[in-house]
């Protein structure tokens, strides 16, 4: 009886410490208060993905032009708490609880300071993951393998073709540029797009531009006497019969402008790169 009545009084004291146990080996929440005059910025380290409102009592969208930054507010005042998640572009998942707070103390966050669940989430294969992404431009940056003869100079500036791989979905085209001239060239857009190889009198000329959905660095400025190697990421393609890639460099307030075409055979030579 006496082990009965220690069984009883311990039990709740164990249950406590059950569910404490359980809520510390889950993911913490991220705490996010909002108000109804003013908006809060939440800045994530990758592109958001994708976004999901527990209820419509709060409004949530993209900053204009910026593809990591989401603003929120309430849109009623004393709204029931609710929550928000977010899925960027390098796998990682966001939960925030938000309540309401007209004071709204916090009028901006870094989601680097966030609690997130990593490597949980996996991107059909028309979103792929971006790390993942940006973990291959890099191994194909540092490769050894390179092509040859795929090159393009003029004006003392000579635009290369050093490299061509792939991993699964995924194209990653090494390119360099090289400046030989005394005369700093400062690059407006590098571009991607399959044209025809000859342009006839009855037809408009065409153009499809692949967009680049990752690149190691910035094309700013290369200097007198100096060069700059950097690899694009571009989806899975091949080019039709009669027509070429072009890769297109075009100097800001310049007119140092060169083409490179390149056609299928050369898709073909390219290195498969190796699991990581």
């Amino acid at each position: 009886m006496k082990n009965i009545k220690l069984w009883l009084v311990a039990l709740p004291l164990v249950m406590t410490l059950m569910g404490f146990a359980q809520q510390s080996g889950g993911e913490e929440a991220n705490v996010l208060e909002l108000g109804y005059s003013k908006t809060t910025s939440i800045v994530f380290p990758y592109p958001v993905r994708s976004v999901d409102k527990g209820s419509g009592d709060i409004l949530v969208q993209k900053a204009k032009g910026v593809e990591n930054m989401l603003l929120v507010k309430a849109a009623k005042v004393n709204f029931t708490q609710t929550n928000l998640t977010v899925v960027t572009s390098d796998g990682r998942l966001y939960g925030f609880v938000v309540n309401f707070n007209e004071q709204c103390p916090v009028l901006s966050l870094r989601a680097d300071d966030l609690t997130a669940v990593n490597g949980e989430i996996l991107f059909s294969s028309e979103h792929d993951n971006q790390e993942k992404i940006k973990q291959y431009a890099q191994l194909a940056l540092c490769q050894m393998k390179s092509t040859s003869g795929l090159y393009k100079s003029k004006y003392d500036i000579k635009l290369e073709l050093t490299g061509l791989f792939i991993y699964q979905e995924i194209l990653y085209f090494r390119v360099e540029l090289v400046n030989q001239s005394k005369i700093n060239y400062q690059v407006d857009q590098l571009r991607f797009f399959i044209r025809d190889q000859k342009k006839s009198l009855r037809t408009a000329w065409q153009e499809i531009e692949i967009n680049p959905i990752f690149c190691t660095s910035e094309l700013g400025t290369i200097f007198d006497r100096s060069r700059l190697s950097v690899v694009f990421a571009l989806p899975k393609f091949t080019i039709p019969q009669g027509k070429y890639l072009t890769i297109e460099v075009i100097e800001k307030q310049g007119e140092r402008q060169l083409e490179l075409n390149i056609k299928n055979k050369h898709l073909m030579d390219l290195e498969i790169l190796k699991s990581l």
